[in-house]
């Protein structure tokens, strides 16, 4: 699973253009998570890179 930190989290999207199945931002630019999509295997090298390139290192995987 994905954890976001939304007290750090500026909703700039970097994340959005990096792993788009699985963050978006809703109408009021609030960050959204596909917890589903975020279980697909298929998605984990997406979800590291947002991880590694958030500038307020935000998201991280919960344990």
């Amino acid at each position: 699973m994905v954890e976001v930190d939304f007290d750090l989290c500026e909703s700039n999207g970097v994340c959005v253009g990096v792993a788009p199945d699985v963050f978006d931002l809703n109408e009021r630019d609030e960050l959204v998570v596909s917890d589903s999509a975020a279980e697909l295997p298929e998605n984990k090298d997406a979800i590291d890179e947002a991880i590694a390139g958030c500038p307020r290192a935000a998201i991280r995987w919960r344990t």
